[in-house]
């Protein structure tokens, strides 16, 4: 029997998009009415104690050991060592909401959610597949993928997991991503897709043009009655090489083009702003007709299994991400360092087109942190482990015939080594 509470939401989702899409574990959260809604309460207007939350307090302040406190001084008591709100600091999510229409001008006269923060992008492709994705209800990805896409989706949600040839004519397979879609819809009466531009493993983004195709081929769908939910992981957006890419993020035309579309869009200062160990994500969406009631709760639907999981994200990280994001530097050192990613990848872009092999084919790219290989006749596996023993070069497998290189950790000068030793050692194979 459902919670009366995880009821009311569901009542108050009823007949939208969203109601159509829910897992039985979406239907089954609520935020309860507990330790956290209470102390809420108590914080504005506990005046003379507030005996909810189980910090410990002094004169009004967090305690802070001077131990912490030395390591990072600007920073105030509240801004390190207090419980930060299950959804994240306010200041902060208003930011980057903020930062999201700045990158994505589409989006200006759009209505989408305020963006929720949770513990990094991992946590926000989990919770989405917590709320939307289960064994009757499988989510699809391109072929090749991050592999953590399966892990999410089958072993922790036992959902079926579909994939869609990624490349054919070095492009976009849309016929294939169309084809995959339309299966999912006769199956289900729904579809659940995750696309990740610039992709993991492959590095590329869609061009305007395919951007388009894609959009066309959802709202197609959609037209015809399907429920759709399209979750947009943008965790290296903005790490574009090429003029022809599409700018702007797929949410920003896949807000408002359907009343039968959900959107989602995960991101962060993960990649964009350089900062792996903040664990720092959010979650925006949108729909077509969306209520304000009904966007409320499916925003309360995310905030019930972030505190069934880990209660709240990390405090000082929210709080270094505040203070730098109001610094006018910022900007000025970001450019900084996607100028170097850039250089990087014109001379892998210059040697792969100068160098060709019977054993490697470059997947497209053109964005992002890496590019891949496909390794035809050899294993990718085998080339891996002897790049590693015989060379000293990391590499990563994706699967057998996929080989990864994250040429954002290989420095420009040895650029042109590792790549000569990848080709050489694969045509010894």
């Amino acid at each position: 029997m459902l919670n009366p509470l995880a009821q009311e939401l569901n009542n108050i989702l009823s007949n939208s998009v969203i109601d159509f899409l829910i897992s039985d574990m979406g239907k089954r959260l609520y935020f309860p009415n507990g330790i956290i809604a209470q102390g809420g309460e108590a914080a504005k207007s506990a005046h003379l104690a507030n005996g909810t939350i189980g910090m410990c307090v002094k004169n009004g302040i967090p305690v802070e050991l001077d131990s912490f406190k030395e390591n990072i001084p600007s920073l105030k008591p509240q801004e390190t060592v207090a419980y930060a709100k299950t959804a994240g600091n306010p200041d902060l999510r208003k930011l980057w909401k903020e930062q999201i229409i700045q990158k994505n001008p589409l989006l200006k006269n759009k209505t989408f959610s305020l963006p929720i923060l949770v513990p990094g992008l991992t946590a926000a492709l989990s919770y989405i597949s917590d709320i939307f994705v289960d064994e009757n209800k499988p989510l699809i990805a391109a072929n090749p993928c991050w592999d953590n896409y399966e892990l999410i989706a089958s072993a922790r949600r036992g959902a079926e997991f579909h994939q869609f040839n990624c490349f054919k004519n070095g492009g976009l397979d849309l016929d294939n991503f169309k084809q995959t879609l339309e299966t999912d819809a006769k199956k289900y009466n729904s579809v659940r897709v995750l696309l990740n531009f610039p992709q993991n493993p492959s590095g590329y983004s869609p061009t305007k043009e395919e951007a388009a195709e894609i959009c066309k081929i959802i709202k197609s769908l959609a037209e015809n009655g399907t429920k759709i939910l399209v979750i947009s992981d943008d965790a290296y957006f903005g790490l574009n090489y090429e003029n022809n890419i599409e700018s702007q993020s797929l949410f920003a035309y896949l807000a408002d083009i359907h009343e039968n579309v959900l959107a989602i869009k995960a991101d962060g200062p993960t990649k964009e702003d350089f900062a792996w160990g903040f664990r720092s994500g959010f979650v925006s969406f949108a729909s077509k007709n969306l209520t304000s009631a009904q966007c409320e709760a499916l925003q309360t639907k995310f905030m019930s299994a972030i505190r069934s999981s880990v209660s709240c994200s990390s405090t000082p990280s929210q709080s270094i991400l505040l203070h730098a994001f109001s610094n006018p530097a910022h900007n000025t050192q970001k450019k900084e360092l996607r100028d170097m990613l850039k250089r990087r990848y014109n001379l892998i872009r210059a040697f792969v087109n100068e160098n060709k092999s019977s054993v490697l084919t470059p997947l497209p790219f053109n964005s992002g942190y890496f590019m891949s290989f496909n390794t035809n006749k050899i294993n990718a596996e085998d080339l891996r482990k002897k790049l590693l023993a015989e060379s000293g070069i990391g590499t990563v497998s994706i699967d057998e015939k996929t080989l990864r290189v994250a040429f954002s950790s290989i420095d420009e000068d040895k650029i042109n080594d590792v790549y000569t030793q990848i080709y050489k050692t694969a045509e010894a194979m």
